[in-house]
């Protein structure tokens, strides 16, 4: 069996409202489906989210850098991954990527891509390959883009109407504090509320603000400052537990991060650290909780995987994942996909990520 083709499509999902952040709005999240087609009609599924908001790279630049891999991956002779599932395919990602200097969103689109194809070529869905025994409903939290406090709080109540007990709210954009006082106001004191200023604040600026909502009993502020050594202070100054986000994007800085004191939990997207591997790697370091880049349905099932095998290995904080945002787009790529019910992330059946195409609406939403 060998690899018959490499395949990339970009495509763009809509947002059923403006998804407002601090670092800007967006209307549609554009991305690349990477499909890798074995000569037995096995098809591996990835996704390439750009992190341009964060200064990272484009959909030309991981375009780039994933058709490279392309050409090193037809022909490829697919039998280690016979073998050998999980390992022959981190070996073939390993192989072909290492040198390539990828993006994190493309090296997590191509790892996933290569695990998906080795699920199928298996018959066995991801989280077996990873080492679980069973697949479990992943708890999620619900994502409230910024805005008017009582727009925000009328969400919060819809997402709570729907089985979440947990709530992001996206500040620094103005009216902070009003947001989190109407949320809670909205949901009383059961709801856990966490924070996200996406790295907006300045030092002071985020010891004045966490001091003002530590009243509102927070659960946790991600990534409130852009820098470690800010974060170290923050922690410092406040009672409220800080997760590092943009300052934990390996191992290695899940570690520094943890000696310095500037967090006491990390949040990792795969689409942010390179992919499962890496997300298994700081969960070793720091008590760690999944999220999504606003991934399409393959970036959100590999997420959900993830959560059931990186756990093994490492502590579970046992926080809710912000694993539901594909209810935040009007639509999807996917014929079968997760799905969302009562506040929890369900897998698909079926080998791999589990996760169908719907053809048409893939091809409507190609760019």
């Amino acid at each position: 069996m060998k690899i018959s083709e490499v395949e990339l499509v970009a495509v763009a999902l809509p947002f059923r409202k403006p998804y407002a952040t601090a670092r800007g709005e967006l209307d549609r999240r554009e991305m690349l489906l990477l499909r890798i087609r074995s000569d037995e009609g096995h098809v591996g599924l990835g996704e390439a989210v750009p992190l341009t908001l964060r200064g990272g790279a484009g959909l030309e630049e991981m375009a780039r850098k994933l058709r490279r891999c392309g050409y090193r991956l037809e022909g490829t002779d697919l039998a280690p991954v016979v073998e050998r599932p999980l390992i022959g395919a981190a070996e073939l990602f390993v192989k072909v990527s290492v040198w390539r200097r990828m993006p994190p969103p493309a090296a997590a689109a191509l790892e996933s891509a290569l695990f998906d194809l080795a699920g199928r070529i298996a018959g066995e869905p991801l989280w077996k390959l990873l080492g679980g025994s069973e697949a479990h409903p992943v708890k999620c939290n619900a994502t409230l883009a910024a805005g008017e406090p009582g727009a925000v709080a009328a969400e919060a109540e819809r997402w709570s109407d729907r089985g979440f007990e947990s709530f992001k709210l996206k500040l620094g954009a103005g009216t902070d504090s009003g947001q989190v006082r109407a949320v809670r106001d909205a949901l009383g004191e059961g709801a856990r509320l966490r924070i996200d200023a996406n790295a907006t604040w300045s030092a002071a600026e985020a010891i004045a603000e966490l001091r003002e909502l530590q009243e509102q009993g927070i659960e946790l502020a991600e990534q409130p400052v852009d820098s470690i050594r800010d974060m170290t202070a923050v922690a410092d100054a406040v009672d409220v537990r800080l997760a590092g986000d943009e300052i934990v994007n390996d191992a290695k800085q899940a570690r520094r991060a943890r000696d310095r004191g500037a967090c006491q939990l990390a949040t990792a997207k795969l689409a942010k650290v390179g992919g499962l591997g890496n997300a298994a790697g700081i969960a070793r370091e720091i008590p760690t909780y999944l999220s999504s880049a606003l991934d399409g349905p393959a970036g959100i099932a590999a997420a959900a995987h993830a959560a059931q095998g990186i756990y093994r290995t490492a502590e579970d904080p046992g926080l809710a994942h912000g694993l539901a945002t594909q209810e935040l787009y009007a639509e999807t790529t996917a014929a079968v996909g997760c799905e969302v019910r009562d506040g929890m992330l369900h897998l698909p059946d079926g080998p791999g990520l589990g996760v169908e195409l719907d053809e048409e609406a893939l091809e409507r939403l190609s760019l």
